[in-house]
C-alpha cells in the first residue's frame, strides 16, 4: 500500500493511502475463507457454499469490511508510529472504485513549543483578607435565609416581598402568585411601580422583553415583611455542622470558611489568568483535529448538564463554531502545559501526592478515603485524569514562583477583569 503525506499547515497533515486490488487480494482471500465456514444458505451444508456464490451474494460487503480492517491496521502500524497524531483523526475521503482504493485522513501533529522567559510574564492575583464587617454581613444573610416572610396589611416598601398576579396585555399570558423580593437589584423596576401600593391594588407597567417592551397588568395580592431568625445556640450548631457552640466561635467559623472560599477562588482565578497570559505570549499553530475534539467535548459536557439529552432543535455545529476561540485557547494551553511539565523538575507524581489528593476529595464528598481509592483503582481512565490534574497543579505551583505576580485587592481585581472583558468584546 502506498502512503503519501501532504503538509497542510505546520501541524495539520493529510495522509493518503492508495492500493490496487492485487495489493489487497491476499487479505480478501483470507476473508472469503473465513466467511465460507460461517455462511449458511438453504440447500448447502455449513461450510459447503460455493465460493463463487459467496462472492456474488456477499462479496461487496466482505471486501468493504476487510478494506476497513486493512486501512485501520496500516494506519495504526505505519502512520501512528511515524507521525504520532494528536486529536481525533478525521477521514476526509474514501473511494473503492475500479479495483483501486484511495483513503484520505486529516491528522494533527504536536506543535513545537518554545517557552519564553517566564519572569517577563505578569499576572494579576486577587488577595483578600476577610474583614469582621464581611463576617457580620454573612451572618445577617444567614439569619435572613433562616427567617420567614409574614403577611402584613401595609403598603409595600423597599424592604418588602410581594405576591402578585401578572397578566401580559401584549401576549395574553398570566403568571399567578409570583413572589418578588423588592430588596433585590433585579426588582428595581417593580419597586418603582409597587412601592406604596397595598393588597388589592392594580398597576400597569412596561417590562423590557428582548427587542420590545411587554405591557403588563399587575395585581398586588400580598405584602410581606421579613422576620429574621435569631442567632440561637441551636441555629449556630446547625449552621456550623456542630463546630461552633457560641456566637464568638460561630463568627470564627464563618470567617474561616469565607477565607477558605476567597483563597480557593484566588487560586482558581490565578490558574486561569496565568494560562491566558502564557497563551497570549506564545504564538503557534494548533491542529484542527485537536481543536475539533475539544469543541466536541463542549457539546458532550452540555449534554451531561441537560441530563443526557440536548434541547430540541439544538444546532451542535453552530454551538461548536461559537466555542472555537475558547477551544483554540484550551488547545494551546494543553501544549504549553505539557512543555512545562517536560521542562520543570520535581513534576513527577509520587504515591503520597495521590494519597493527599484522594484524602482531600474523600473529605469533600464525606466518604472514607479507602473507599475512594478502591473506586479509582477500578477506573484506570479516571486515575490517569487524576494524575494529569496533579501534574498540572504542580505546574501552577512552580509558575507562582517564576512569573511576576501583581497582587490586587478584591475590588481592584474585579475592576481590572471588567475592563479586560470590555476590551475582548
Amino acid at each position: 500500500m502506498d502512503i503519501s503525506v501532504e503538509e497542510l499547515t505546520s501541524v495539520d497533515k493529510e495522509v493518503t493511502l492508495k492500493a490496487k486490488r492485487e495489493d489487497l487480494q491476499e487479505d480478501f482471500d483470507k476473508a472469503y475463507k473465513k466467511y465460507k465456514n460461517q455462511i449458511q444458505l438453504p440447500g448447502f451444508r455449513p461450510g459447503k457454499v460455493p465460493m463463487g456464490l459467496i462472492k456474488k451474494r456477499f462479496g461487496k460487503e466482505i471486501e468493504q469490511e476487510e478494506i476497513s480492517n486493512i486501512v485501520q491496521k496500516i494506519f495504526e502500524k505505519e502512520v501512528v508510529p511515524e507521525y504520532e497524531p494528536v486529536g481525533e483523526t478525521e477521514m476526509v475521503d474514501f473511494s473503492w472504485e475500479n479495483d483501486e482504493l484511495e483513503v484520505k485522513f486529516k491528522i494533527g501533529s504536536k506543535p513545537e513549543v518554545e517557552v519564553g522567559d517566564l519572569s517577563k510574564i505578569e499576572v494579576n492575583k486577587m488577595v483578600h483578607d476577610v474583614t469582621d464587617e464581611e463576617v457580620e454581613e454573612e451572618i445577617e444573610r444567614t439569619l435572613e435565609r433562616q427567617g420567614n416572610w409574614e403577611d402584613v396589611d401595609e403598603a409595600a416598601t423597599e424592604e418588602s416581598q410581594v405576591v402578585v398576579d401578572v397578566v401580559s396585555k401584549t401576549h395574553g399570558d398570566e403568571d399567578k402568585d409570583q413572589k418578588i423580593d423588592l430588596r433585590k437589584e433585579e426588582a428595581e423596576e417593580f419597586l418603582g411601580a409597587l412601592k406604596g401600593k397595598k393588597p388589592g391594588d392594580v398597576v400597569e407597567m412596561s417590562i423590557p422583553h428582548g427587542d420590545h417592551e411587554d405591557e403588563v397588568e399587575i395585581t398586588l395580592k400580598k405584602v410581606q415583611k421579613l422576620h429574621k431568625a435569631e442567632l440561637t445556640e441551636e441555629l449556630i450548631d446547625q449552621q456550623s455542622n456542630g463546630e461552633a457552640e457560641n456566637e464568638d466561635q460561630f463568627r470564627s467559623y464563618i470567617k474561616s470558611r469565607m477565607q477558605e472560599y476567597y483563597d480557593q477562588t484566588s487560586e482558581d482565578l490565578f490558574k486561569n489568568d496565568v494560562a491566558d497570559a502564557l497563551v497570549e505570549a506564545h504564538d503557534f499553530e494548533v491542529p484542527e483535529t485537536f481543536v475539533a475534539q475539544i469543541q466536541g467535548s463542549y457539546v458532550d459536557q452540555l449534554k451531561q448538564q441537560q441530563g443526557g439529552d440536548l434541547p430540541d432543535h439544538f444546532d451542535a455545529e453552530q454551538y461548536k463554531a461559537g466555542m472555537k476561540d475558547r477551544a483554540v485557547r484550551e488547545a494551546k494551553w494543553s501544549f504549553i502545559s505539557q512543555k512545562l511539565q517536560d521542562t520543570f523538575e520535581d513534576i513527577e507524581i509520587k504515591p503520597e501526592d495521590i494519597d493527599e489528593h484522594l484524602a482531600m476529595q474523600a473529605a469533600q464528598y464525606g466518604m472514607p478515603t479507602d473507599q475512594l481509592k478502591q473506586y479509582y483503582a477500578q477506573q484506570p481512565q479516571m486515575l490517569e485524569q487524576l494524575r494529569s490534574s496533579i501534574r498540572e497543579n504542580k505546574v501552577f505551583n512552580i509558575l507562582q514562583e517564576k512569573v511576576k505576580i501583581k497582587e490586587l485587592g478584591k475590588e481592584e481585581y474585579r475592576e481590572q477583569q471588567e475592563e479586560q472583558s470590555k476590551k475582548n468584546k
